[in-house]
């Protein structure tokens, strides 16, 4: 496929939500009464925060893993906590080590990828290897909506339903700026969108995303009009009135629903703007991205 080819954001999901129709859902069952360390790099983090929130966890990413299980030494001799959950798309990179440190702590080891012949899959105790559809390198929405909906138990055909009903405000490409407003309980959403920003946009920044309440913590002091407010339910006090689109959730959302409709509407801020990713990604795969994990092969453009 050609970098000019590459499908925008929006594009994907709607692939990703059609392969989901097709393909079985893994639904993993895990026991909530017993606490574990729930560890993932950037929004596989994220993706632990919803899928393991109505349980006890303890969350750690790559940068304090290792500080994570010399604080809580002590409830792992004791048996308190006794597995760390792995979620890593690829199954390599970080999650390698990050496996072999929690069997070294003395913790059983469970990995959640799509990757089932993976380093980390050879190396866990016990893996799930969720299914995903092909997408350029660092998508990632087909990979943690699988692990997000075998969870909650959404049904991608009424989430695409809802998603084909959106009607993108006539004026969207006026704008230079745009600000998502969820709801506080997506908060590790909102972090998502940012990771996206930073992925599609890097220095040319197009978009921020707050929770409801972080958003009242002095947000907009610097109000403009090339700014879009989308709010996921009613927004009273944000942005210009005239530039608020506030989009009325379906009563039986989730977090998948949540998810697909924040990347959907990514993908039309990516359509309206030069094609940075598409432009940059080639050379990232070949060198910039694999070099600081000490990787000499290149990562495929388009992950299959």
């Amino acid at each position: 496929m050609k970098n000019n080819n590459l499908p925008n954001l929006n594009a994907s999901v709607l692939t990703g939500l059609d392969f989901f129709l097709e393909n079985k859902i893994i639904a993993p069952n895990f026991k909530k009464q017993e606490a574990s360390f729930v560890v993932g790099s950037v929004n596989a983090y994220n993706t632990g925060r919803m899928i393991f929130s109505d349980r006890p966890v303890f969350l750690a990413d790559e940068g304090n893993f290792l500080a994570q299980l010399k604080i809580y030494q002590s409830l792992i001799k004791t048996g308190t906590i006794k597995e760390a959950i792995i979620i890593s798309a690829s199954g390599e990179k970080d999650s390698i080590w990050e496996i072999k440190a929690a069997k070294k702590a003395g913790l059983k080891t469970t990995l959640l990828t799509c990757n089932a012949t993976s380093s980390g899959a050879k190396l866990a105790d016990k893996f799930f290897a969720f299914p995903k559809s092909p997408e350029p390198y660092s998508y990632n929405f087909s990979t943690y909506l699988g692990m997000i909906i075998g969870l909650t138990r959404e049904d991608p055909q009424k989430i695409k339903n809802f998603l084909k009903k959106i009607r993108v405000p006539k004026n969207f490409k006026k704008y230079d700026y745009f600000t998502f407003i969820l709801p506080d309980i997506f908060r590790p959403i909102v972090d998502m969108i940012n990771v996206k920003d930073d992925e599609l946009f890097g220095p040319y920044s197009s978009l921020r995303a707050y929770s409801e309440g972080n958003a009242r913590h002095a947000k907009f002091i610097c109000p403009s009009d090339k700014e879009l407010v989308i709010s996921f339910g009613p927004n009273k006090f944000f942005g210009g009135e005239k530039n608020r689109w506030n989009i009325k959730l379906p009563k039986d959302f989730n977090y998948g629903l949540a998810l697909s409709l924040s990347y959907y509407l990514v993908g039309f801020i990516q359509a309206s703007r030069p094609a940075y990713f598409k432009k940059g990604l080639p050379d990232y795969c070949k060198k910039t991205g694999p070099r600081p994990y000490g990787q000499k092969t290149p990562f495929p453009v388009i992950v299959k």
